[in-house]
């Protein structure tokens, strides 16, 4: 069988060897048509049964900004207020309500509907891993990334989510956009070699 094409090596460089979790920000806009752009490569990756459960709020203008504010962890409020945007990444709990659209093969909405806790479970999951692929998407196109926890999630899901989307999302964690700043990061942390963390069986 013929080996896929690889990308080249500066690519993977971009994506990962790279590639940092910026806190610090030049000031430089980020287009709505960029963000776009991001959600179009993303979209393609996979999740569980096409389910595509992320939604995102895109904290922008300088009135969501004081919104979200408030709800920030201290130590992580210089660095969002001075983000161009910041991504609200949330779990749509009521995803299957559009599996007979993202998957029409059988009844896929049966496999969820009335099932919170499977429903839930894979919700997080594939909203996780869509989140992701975000990343990487947002990587190729040029943006740096910050993601984070440290912020008031059920104050962030009311604030951001409520009626949107159904209703049914709640925030799961927030990412910085923009062109990062090198100055301000740190050095770069180890990582876990292969030996510590996998076995082949």
């Amino acid at each position: 069988m013929t080996q896929a094409p690889r990308v080249t090596d500066v690519d993977q460089d971009i994506l990962f060897r790279h590639a940092r979790t910026y806190r610090t920000w030049e000031d430089t806009p980020v287009s709505d048509e960029l963000l776009m752009q991001v959600h179009d490569l993303a979209k393609w990756g996979p999740t569980e049964a096409n389910c595509c459960p992320l939604r995102i709020v895109y904290v922008k203008s300088a009135e969501a900004k004081e919104m979200l504010r408030p709800l920030l962890d201290k130590g992580n409020v210089d660095q969002t207020m001075a983000a161009p945007v910041t991504a609200v990444f949330g779990y749509d709990l009521a995803f299957y309500e559009k599996l007979p659209e993202l998957f029409p093969h059988g009844d896929p909405r049966s496999w969820f509907a009335g099932k919170e806790e499977k429903a839930r479970y894979t919700a997080i999951r594939s909203a996780n891993l869509q989140a992701a692929y975000y990343m990487l998407a947002a990587r190729a196109l040029g943006l740096s990334c910050g993601p984070m926890s440290g912020f008031d999630r059920e104050g962030t899901t009311a604030a951001f989510f409520a009626g949107k989307f159904g209703g049914k999302v709640e925030a799961n964690f927030l990412c910085n956009l923009g062109f990062g700043d090198p100055s301000g990061l740190y050095p770069r942390g180890p990582r876990l070699g292969f030996a510590q963390v996998a076995e082949i069986l």
